[in-house]
């Protein structure tokens, strides 16, 4: 029934329309049509053309807010869909071409899968740079730390010798030693593993140079006026980790048929090397530099020497009168000078044995379980050098007074001054090296009274040393 209501409308549809007719087939004119047969006749010219109305200006609403919307895009689609007509034919063209060229895609990655394959027998040169680029990006920051080694080394050796600089004995100043150690370990065991590489050479290089001024500044450090002994042992503990060519002990040699025979034998040497010698030279050294500071006193005794030398054709009788007079000057200097000595001196000798103390004799058993060895050498072993660093000393002392000693004429000034070098040869003598009896001949060229002077000095000493030891003893009980 829709068919022929559908003919019966044709006739009135807008002709100068562009839009063509509906189609009776079109599902929405068949659905309107289908809707007309169900109104009431009345309706058709009442309600109908008011509800066509609404619905005409709702969708003229809905296109306005459409265009609004989406204007754009569709323009933008509309001038895409205008240039598919030629675009088509490119694709096509492009796809034919990428068809051609995948041959040659193939035969160039099987090429270059053959020239940069990771194979061991592959050696090209080429390979070969770029993985030690690779290598060298991945390690770049171990490489980093590896340069910056001597740098840290330089800087802690240069921090610990400003800290000893301030003071003799800080932490500070040992830990940033004590990390310098270790960073030229680090830097050494490096060495040993890549010997042939020349980055850790050259690095090796830079921390020996560092080392060695680390080597200077403990030298120096063993001269200064305010060493400890705790600081002292720390420091030859350092000199034996960063120059260990010089704790080789000198009185054991190199062959082990010796070494044997030297325990077999006993010899209680210690193990100095050369450390112990140098220790002694540096000692020394401050000890002439603290003793050179009395350089004024000594030119004044000078000059009383001169005085006395140039009145020595005078008479007897002036010689008596003049006995009592002069030589305060040459007092003050001794005094000062036998001061000096007796602390440095013995503050020398005792900290060199607590440094270095003697090596303990093997037992009895122990000497006859070890062999014999068949190359004995008298001359060995050698001995330490403080066997003859005292010798050294009281050859100092001796030299000293015997220049200026003469010039001392007062009684009483003359037995202070020997009384004095008593108690530096007793405070000598608690370590073994007692000098007492050497300086009884300072007097054997003088006049028989003088000579007689030293022996009453050594009397009263005794006598003296013998009531401090009953009060001492007594004190005890």
């Amino acid at each position: 029934m829709a068919d022929p209501l559908y003919e019966l409308l044709v006739p009135y549809f807008d002709s100068p329309s562009p839009r063509p007719p509906p189609k009776s087939t079109d599902p929405t004119t068949t659905a309107y049509l289908s809707r007309l047969t169900t109104l009431p006749l009345n309706s058709l010219t009442t309600t109908e053309p008011q509800s066509l109305t609404q619905t005409t200006h709702s969708l003229l609403l809905s296109l306005q807010a459409l265009s609004k919307r989406s204007h754009k895009s569709i323009i933008e689609s509309s001038t895409h869909l205008s240039t598919l007509s030629s675009t088509l034919p490119t694709l096509a063209q492009s796809t034919v071409s990428l068809r051609e060229a995948l041959p040659k895609l193939d035969h160039a990655a099987i090429t270059f899968s053959e020239t940069y394959n990771l194979r061991a027998e592959n050696t090209s040169a080429l390979l070969d740079r770029r993985r030690k680029a690779l290598l060298l990006s991945r390690n770049a920051g171990r490489l980093l730390d590896v340069l910056d080694l001597p740098t840290l080394l330089s800087s802690a050796i240069s921090s610990s010798s400003n800290s000893a600089a301030a003071s003799a004995s800080t932490a500070a100043g040992s830990s940033n030693y004590a990390s310098a150690l270790d960073l030229n370990s680090h830097i050494k065991r490096l060495h040993a593993l890549y010997p042939e590489s020349p980055l850790v050479s050259s690095v090796s290089q830079q921390a020996e140079s560092a080392i060695q001024d680390m080597c200077t500044n403990l030298i120096a450090s063993l001269r200064g006026n305010s060493l400890k002994l705790a600081s002292a042992m720390r420091t030859i503990s350092w000199l034996r980790r960063v120059a260990p060519e010089l704790d080789h002990p000198t009185s054991t040699p190199l062959s082990s048929d010796y070494r044997t025979s030297s325990l077999a034998t006993g010899g209680a040497s210690s193990r100095e090397g050369a450390l112990g010698a140098l220790f002694l030279v540096c000692r020394l050294s401050n000890l002439e530099q603290m003793l050179s500071a009395l350089e004024p006193l000594r030119e004044l005794a000078d000059q009383e020497t001169a005085k006395l030398k140039g009145g020595a054709n005078i008479s007897k009788g002036e010689r008596e009168r003049s006995k009592w007079e002069g030589g305060q000057q040459t007092e003050r200097y001794l005094k000062r000078y036998i001061e000096i000595f007796r602390e440095q001196s013995f503050a020398i000798v005792s900290m060199y044995r607590s440094i270095f103390p003697p090596a303990a004799a093997p037992s009895e058993g122990l000497k006859d379980v070890l062999p014999s060895s068949k190359n004995d050498d008298p001359l060995l072993p050698l001995p330490t050098a403080l066997s003859t660093f005292p010798q050294k000393l009281v050859g100092m002392l001796e030299g000293t007074l015997r220049k200026y000693l003469p010039n001392v004429r007062d009684r009483s000034s003359r037995d202070s001054l020997l009384t004095q070098v008593l108690y530096c040869a007793g405070s000598l003598g608690r370590l073994g090296g007692d000098f007492s009896m050497l300086l009884a001949l300072l007097t054997e060229e003088e006049e028989e009274e003088e000579s007689q002077e030293w022996v009453d000095v050594v009397r009263k000493h005794r006598v003296l040393a013998g009531r401090l030891e009953l009060m001492v003893g007594a004190k005890e009980g």
